[in-house]
């Protein structure tokens, strides 16, 4: 029973609002349009799902053997560097994971062509090299363009696609919003972690720009993405569309705040609060499509 606690701790599932927002929001928007197909939207969510928690057994490996994640973190310990998975076995369930997302997206060929084909595989591809290969996307200072990419603007569009064979101008847009809005959890991790990353000569953005440049960049993501919603708001005359920009203002606090953070139970609510945000924004585009 603890040995499955610690799997399920290392799947992060805080981060997994992050894979259902994106579908949540694609499908909306093709039932908005009258074109909704349940089979699809189910494929792309279980997609997502295995892609968010495979990327998350990656990390886990990647930095508990490169010595990354130590006892000095601020955060809880992952599952290889506390020693309680063997790297070996994290490897292989990560692979595992990532493998069953990829077998399971090749369904979507059917619905949204071949070139579905070449968007599940750098998917799984980006996955592994967030923290792995030669030239690690997350120690590269090119973890939040990743997130931006396959967590917004591909998986809405992608999941829009497959429903509706189109691809439109508001769903780049919703895409966008809603990576920002998922990215801030990435910018709030990495301004914790920004002592020990340097030390393991991880070049997260914040260890390049500093942290100033990640409330900057939370507050500006945060308001860019309320932008975005109040701009589809009142273009599709969608009163309720725009009530979604509420649980961005709760961002806005904590971007004004960020640099005041310095406890592990400070950064914990926070990451929470982010991930809150990420939830409730997802629920609320959504629910303003469909009434």
């Amino acid at each position: 029973m603890a040995n499955l606690q610690i799997w399920f701790e290392a799947t992060r599932p805080k981060t997994l609002p992050a894979a259902i927002c994106p579908v949540m929001v694609g499908s909306s928007m093709a039932y908005h349009d009258g074109l909704f197909n349940w089979i699809p939207s189910l494929i792309c969510l279980s997609f997502a799902l295995l892609i968010q928690i495979g990327t998350n057994f990656a990390n886990d490996y990647l930095d508990g053997v490169k010595g990354t994640d130590t006892e000095a973190r601020i955060g809880p310990l992952r599952a290889v560097a506390s020693g309680s998975v063997q790297p070996l076995a994290m490897r292989r369930a990560a692979l595992t994971v990532l493998a069953l997302a990829f077998i399971l997206g090749l369904s979507l060929i059917f619905y949204g062509g071949w070139w579905m084909l070449l968007v599940g595989a750098s998917s799984v591809i980006c996955a592994w090299l967030y923290t792995g290969g030669p030239y690690p996307l997350a120690y590269n200072g090119l973890g939040d363009l990743f997130v931006i990419l396959f967590f917004g603007l591909i998986a809405v569009a992608c999941t829009y696609f497959v429903q509706a064979l189109q691809i439109t101008v508001d769903a780049f847009l919703l895409g966008l919003a809603c990576g920002l809005v998922i990215n801030n959890i990435l910018v709030v991790n990495n301004y914790r972690d920004l002592e020990e990353d340097i030390l393991a000569s991880k070049r997260t953005l914040v260890v390049m720009m500093g942290r100033r440049f990640a409330q900057i960049q939370y507050l500006g993501s945060t308001v860019l993405a309320a932008t975005i919603l109040l701009v589809l708001a009142w273009k599709q005359h969608a009163f309720w569309l725009g009530l979604a920009g509420v649980p961005l203002s709760y961002g806005v606090v904590i971007g004004a705040r960020l640099h005041r953070l310095s406890t592990a139970d400070e950064f914990l609510g926070v990451l929470k609060a982010s991930g809150v945000i990420v939830a409730a924004f997802g629920i609320l585009v959504s629910v303003g499509l469909l009434v």
